[in-house]
């Protein structure tokens, strides 16, 4: 066969409104795109590293050292997390969509045992492993997690803070609790809440670990890196014994990021050739969002998301999320059962919508830095105009003036 040269790639600017990646924004990719072919030992790489971990502790609201970034996207992330669950542990995982259902799968391909793992290597059963599974469109609950955790009294728990397959918020206060009384290492998945909502880790002494990722609330390029946090407790244990892994080892990976014996080296150290330009856009990023704030930006979310679902209820949509970044919901009855064709069509148009993955199908709107009038307006305009076409009756009109008036009532109200 002969060689083939393929043509330049073009890729054109779509309407990123799902649940993530969302629309990078154009003062990080700009960092990105004008940093020099720097050396990776070149001294503002380097200087990078040190202020990146630094502000990332004052977004995470921390003084733990061992906060810094894992390169990839949110799964390295949690991966990097989940390293220290090891074969024959136990472990109680809270799963209710469908991000938390892959959580747990983790879980139990870290803590099978080889015998476990031989039997069935993608999908063990797993003897140490308590799935609890809550329907989709619920949250966990504070009776959920006691129970669950004094029933079974395992030495890991996990779960996710927000749940963007099903578009629930779960109890991140009384998980947090209950693992702190009761003696249990609390794991939390924190992809889709870091930089929208506005809390601090510390505030959670239950939580031992917690993962994040880059292309959602900190809103970078999806392949920069993956926030993580451990405290002392976490990383005592690894001390103690060790982790199956050397790339995804928490100790190992931090010392990437001048971490070293639980102290920091702020003039940077040797690390596995992190792309300057990288770190370039994961230092803008972080820097935005200090300069607006985590609770202003929350704000905005809560804000800016009420909007969107009133406008999708007006349209005759029930919504089941509660999420602020996210909308999740069902169509209204003449068109229900057609939701997977809707998304198709509105990204066949360069929106960038999604179905949850999980039956039955619902729809996901997302808002990740699309915190404006203008941009939530377009977001309705574009997916009302779809709905219309289908056969739903409702005027696009009547739902621009519900959101024009949303919006003054708002400002009147700030």
């Amino acid at each position: 066969m002969l060689d083939q040269i393929y043509p330049q790639l073009e890729i054109p600017h779509t309407l990123a409104a799902g649940p993530g990646p969302g629309n990078t924004d154009p003062r990080v990719l700009d960092r990105f795109a004008n940093s020099g072919v720097a050396d990776h030992m070149q001294a503002d790489v380097l200087r990078g590293m040190v202020e990146c971990k630094k502000m990332l502790r004052q977004v995470f609201g921390t003084s733990n050292v061992h906060t810094f970034g894992v390169a990839g996207t949110g799964w390295s992330g949690l991966d990097v997390m989940m390293s220290a669950v090891m074969p024959g542990d136990s472990v109680v995982a809270f799963v209710n969509g469908t991000f938390s259902t892959i959580d747990g799968l983790t879980l139990r391909m870290k803590a099978a045992t080889a015998e476990e793992l031989a039997e069935s290597p993608l999908d063990p059963s797993c003897a140490s492993v308590k799935i609890i599974e809550i329907p989709h469109g619920q949250s966990v609950t504070e009776e959920i997690i006691r129970e669950s955790l004094e029933e079974h009294k395992p030495k890991w728990a996990f779960m996710a803070h927000w749940e963007t397959g099903s578009g629930r918020v779960n109890d991140i206060a009384s998980f947090s609790k209950s693992c702190e009384q009761l003696g249990v290492l609390g794991l939390v998945d924190a992809v889709s809440s870091l930089g929208v909502e506005n809390f601090s880790i510390d505030d959670y002494p239950g939580v031992a670990g917690w993962a994040s990722c880059p292309q959602k609330g900190i809103c970078c390029l999806p392949l920069t890196y993956a926030p993580v946090s451990f405290t002392e407790t976490y990383i005592d244990v690894l001390k103690t014994r060790g982790a199956r892994t050397f790339v995804h080892h928490p100790i190992l990976e931090a010392r990437h990021w001048g971490i070293i014996d639980g102290q920091d080296v702020d003039k940077g150290t040797y690390h596995r050739t992190h792309s300057g330009y990288a770190v370039a856009a994961f230092h803008e990023a972080l820097r935005l969002t200090l300069l607006e704030t985590v609770a202003s930006r929350a704000a905005s979310y809560r804000m800016h998301e009420a909007v969107l679902k009133g406008a999708l209820e007006k349209m005759g949509c029930t919504v089941t999320s509660n999420m602020t970044s996210l909308v999740v919901f069902n169509l209204p009855v003449e068109l229900a059962g057609r939701e997977m064709e809707l998304v198709q069509v509105c990204r066949s148009r360069g929106f960038g919508i999604w179905p949850t993955l999980s039956k039955p199908v619902q729809i996901r709107i997302g808002i990740l830095n699309q915190l404006t009038q203008t941009a939530i307006t377009e977001i309705v305009r574009r997916f009302g105009d779809v709905m219309i076409e289908s056969g739903a009756n409702f005027s696009m009109c009547f739902i621009e003036e519900y959101i024009f008036e949303a919006y003054k009532s708002e400002t009147a109200a700030a």
